[in-house]
């Protein structure tokens, strides 16, 4: 099963983080906190735990799909995986953003943004609830035009191996061209940062080149400020995974009238009926006036995020 690439990998992740431990050590970095880096390889073992199960039932949706496919594409063909790599990263992308800008989504995504840490551990800080709350279903197109569903998995898995190396702040930025088309840490760190410049950019996954298309490309101008505008304090796995599902939980239940309740959890985060917290538009909005007042102060409030 596709999966299998993951596992295979786990020791190479293990190898690479106790260097760059190693590394920002000598180097006097404050990169790393131990009680954060368990909490992530922790979440990444529940996840990879998790995916035991939700992995067969995402091949056997994916397998249903496909036997409505339009096309059959010969996964044999070179050019069949240069196509599904595109479809994939183009899947990713849509995926990833709706997870910021879909407060659903984003209660399982929530996990990975949660360390005020940015290392390589902190890319193995992955959701439990992603698949179950149907993320998958942004990749179901493909098997419908004729990807076999083993190929659109196997695909996913590279996609993931390749976002592993990003997560570190030990690299600054690579040749311009590569910068130009590929997500490199430098970028992948402006999608981690919490300060509002860069809240809700760069959601590619193995190129970038989809967030220059769409508008949502942000280059690094500071070092970011790790972490949610609303950060959680927390090391207990259980709570990092579930903490934000109790939070959408709690404001559906408080929720006025039912469409105000639809919109706590379709969404933008920090949406909220009362005005009380405020989604990333919003934010960007307030600072832009704060900043045409001269005096006054230019720190927003908290957001949903």
């Amino acid at each position: 099963m596709p999966a299998n690439l993951i596992h295979y990998a786990i020791p190479g992740f293990m190898v690479l983080i106790t260097a760059e431990v190693i590394f920002t050590a000598v180097q006097k970095k404050d990169f790393y906190e131990t009680p954060d880096a368990v909490s992530s390889i922790s979440m990444g073992l529940g996840n990879v735990i998790i995916g035991l199960f939700t992995k067969a039932i995402i091949f056997a949706v994916y397998s249903f799909v496909y036997r409505f496919r339009l096309f059959t594409l010969d996964s044999t063909q070179w050019w069949v995986w240069v196509v599904c790599f595109f479809a994939d990263d183009l899947s990713y992308y849509w995926f990833h953003r709706c997870s910021h800008e879909v407060r659903y989504f984003w209660a399982s995504h929530v996990v990975h943004h949660s360390s005020r840490k940015y290392n390589l551990a902190t890319a193995l800080r992955q959701t439990w609830t992603g698949n179950i709350s149907g993320a998958f279903l942004f990749w179901c197109w493909m098997p419908l035009l004729g990807f076999h569903p083993l190929l659109v998995m196997t695909m996913q898995s590279i996609s993931l191996l390749y976002q592993f190396w990003i997560h570190t702040e030990t690299i600054h930025k690579l040749p311009r061209p590569l910068e130009y088309v590929f997500n490199t840490p430098s970028h992948h760190r402006v999608h981690h940062g919490s300060d509002v410049d860069y809240l809700d950019k760069n959601h590619g996954g193995v190129l970038i080149i989809w967030d220059r298309v769409f508008g949502t490309f942000q280059p690094e101008l500071y070092r970011p400020t790790y972490g949610i505008t609303q950060n959680i304090h927390t090391y207990n796995p259980l709570r990092i995974a579930t903490h934000e599902w109790a939070a959408l939980w709690h404001d559906v239940r408080r929720a006025p009238t039912f469409s105000q309740k639809l919109r706590y959890l379709f969404s933008p985060p920090g949406w909220s009926h009362d005005g009380s917290k405020f989604t990333t538009r919003q934010l960007r909005d307030q600072l832009t006036q704060e900043a045409t007042r001269p005096g006054n102060s230019t720190t927003p409030p908290h957001s949903g995020k």
